[in-house]
């Protein structure tokens, strides 16, 4: 045994010399590794580790558990309490509200004013739709101390029909619109008139629009919709004018981000006849434009950057006008504090088609001889903050640098395209000072705009604003027509659920505008033109209306309750105290 024992020993550590020399001769070359000694090694006490120990417990006693019973002693409790049968309390429902699709409204009031609406649609089936409006107000004029006709007409008439799909949707519009306006704004302080002579004006303008269109939207699709319209105008002086556009944008996610591209095809081209004083007009212009952005969106931050790409083809009177412009197009919002502050900035450029049409929406009393030419917004820039004051209370205010070249005002006198009468030459009836031309500068604007709406209740809301503006001209010696100061404010109130009411004030600051001048009592007799201001106004205009059921209600309007016969254009009154009394009709087929 001693010795089968002694053998077993020398054969274990054969063995474990045998591995220790296999290991050493496999791991000859074991490499290198560079040590970086920062600090030595430095214990501390609050290195020792002590090893806790739970003590054994001997004692059987404290590991024995007591076992308790739980008993409940009841007795009998006479009672003569019966509990009443549960019944639900009543909830009373609110009256369902009827909706109608379709409307009508009368208006009547002084200066013979007639104000008529009629609204129409209806669903052919569960995707399909016809609807249309039918708008006209007029009156027949009576403004203190004007001598000539000063009624005006304004009919419209529009169609359309829609049709909606799950994945897209698509509707075509058609309309009519006349519109019958009269030059009645004779400068009487400034030039010498005859009573034969007035007799012997027609002031009477008549102005036509047809159009045709359609929009297309799809829903889960890169391509997101596109507009198209086909304008016709034309007025009674045989001028006419053609506006077609195209507008389709993408929308485009690559990855976490947006991309945006918006298309524009724009045309427009006119022609105003030869009418005694003045030479015949032509011109078109065709301007085609590629918007590209893409959307950044990170927490609280959202930047959008983007450029315009616009190329502008035009002929004026004979003559080429070819352009290429790059605009910038950056937007960002940061939310400051939530939804209670938001910054915004920006910087914005495009490229703005004008049109008769548009300068006709904007001033009813331009002459039938213009020059119309595209308006280069070089830049807006702007910074501003926005947000809740309250829940709520909202408020917005911005102020901006905008840069335009080429942009038209509204001139009552312009040298260059309204000559002085002239001996056996005829003089169109609006050639007396008594219609507006267009001229076009350079001009720099600075600007500041605030905001403030607030609901302090389901029944009363209440808006202000303001704008403040400063112009910088390069040619012309002010921007002619253009208010410094406008300020606007509106109340709503609901004072029941039949009677509401609501006012609305706003005030223009004083504009200037170039007149001509044959009057010998006018500042210097020698004087054939002169720079005028015209005054700053205020309009305060308020209506009430009451429910009479949910179809019936009627109303009153009262506008320019303060009587000011304040020029808007100069030579041109308005209107003193309007009141308008009708009622409205709603109704379904």
């Amino acid at each position: 045994m001693t010795i089968k024992f002694q053998y077993k020993i020398a054969f274990v550590l054969a063995l474990a010399g045998f591995q220790a020399a296999t290991a050493q001769k496999k791991d000859e070359n074991i490499g290198t590794e560079v040590v970086n000694v920062v600090k030595p090694y430095t214990p501390t006490i609050s290195d020792a580790f002590k090893v806790k120990e739970t003590p054994v417990v001997e004692d059987d006693d404290n590991a024995q558990k007591k076992e308790i019973e739980y008993n409940i002693f009841s007795f009998p409790v006479a009672s003569t309490f019966t509990p009443a049968k549960g019944k639900a309390a009543g909830v009373k429902r609110a009256k369902k509200e009827s909706l109608y699709n379709n409307y009508a409204t009368l208006g009547a009031g002084n200066y013979g004013t007639i104000n008529a609406e009629l609204f129409v649609t209806e669903n052919l089936n569960r995707n399909e739709y016809v609807g249309g409006m039918l708008r006209h107000l007029s009156s027949q004029g009576g403004i203190k101390d004007v001598v000539l006709d000063d009624k005006y007409y304004d009919t419209s008439l529009d169609l359309t029909y829609g049709n909606r799909q799950k994945a897209y949707s698509w509707n075509a519009d058609l309309g009519y619109h006349n519109q019958v306006y009269n030059w009645y704004g004779l400068p009487l302080e400034y030039q010498t008139f005859t009573d034969e002579y007035i007799a012997t004006i027609d002031p009477q303008q008549t102005y036509h629009t047809f159009y045709v269109g359609g929009k297309v939207a799809a829903e889960d699709s890169f391509f997101r919709d596109a507009t198209v319209q086909y304008k016709r105008f034309w007025d009674a002086f045989n001028s006419a004018e053609n506006r077609f556009f195209v507008k389709p944008s993408l929308d485009i996610d690559v990855l976490d981000e947006k991309i945006k591209v918006d298309f524009i095809a724009d045309y427009v081209g006119g022609n105003f006849e030869e009418n005694g004083l003045y030479s015949a007009i032509d011109y078109n212009y065709f301007n085609v434009g590629i918007q590209p952005s893409v959307l950044f969106q990170r927490d609280d931050l959202s930047v959008q950057l983007g450029a315009g790409l616009f190329y502008s083809m035009g002929k004026l009177m004979g003559e080429n006008d070819n352009k290429f412009y790059v605009y910038p197009q950056v937007k960002a919002s940061y939310k400051v504090v939530g939804d209670l502050m938001i910054a915004y900035a920006g910087a914005e450029g495009t490229l703005n088609q004008n049109s008769y049409a548009d300068f006709v929406e904007q001033n009813h009393f331009m002459m039938p001889n213009l020059i119309v030419a595209p308006t280069d917004q070089q830049y807006d820039i702007y910074v501003g903050l926005k947000g809740k004051l309250a829940s709520n209370v909202a408020y917005n205010i911005r102020g901006s640098y905008k840069n335009e070249d080429n942009r038209a005002f509204f001139a009552n006198y312009n040298p260059a395209l309204v000559p002085q009468p002239q001996p056996d030459v005829e003089v169109p009836d609006y050639a007396n000072g008594n219609s507006f031309g267009l001229v076009y500068d350079k001009m720099q604007t600075v600007s500041f705009f605030g905001e403030l709406k607030a609901d302090f209740s389901k029944s009363v809301s209440f808006g202000l604003n303001g704008t403040f503006s400063s112009y910088s001209m390069e040619n012309l010696q002010e921007a002619w027509n253009l208010p410094a100061i406008q300020i606007g404010a509106d109340l709503d109130v609901d004072f029941t659920e039949k009677w509401y009411a609501g006012a609305n004030v706003f005030f223009v600051g004083e504009r200037k505008d170039f007149v001509a001048v044959n009057n010998p009592d006018f500042v210097d007799p020698l004087a054939t033109e002169a720079v005028v201001t015209l005054d700053s106004y205020f309009d305060a205009n308020a209506h009430v209306g009451y429910k009479y059921n949910e179809r019936l209600t009627g109303f009153l309007k009262l506008n320019n309750i303060a009587s000011q016969n304040y020029q808007r254009w100069v030579n041109y009154p308005v209107q003193g105290f309007q009141f308008l009394v009708g009622a409205s009709y709603k109704f379904n087929f």
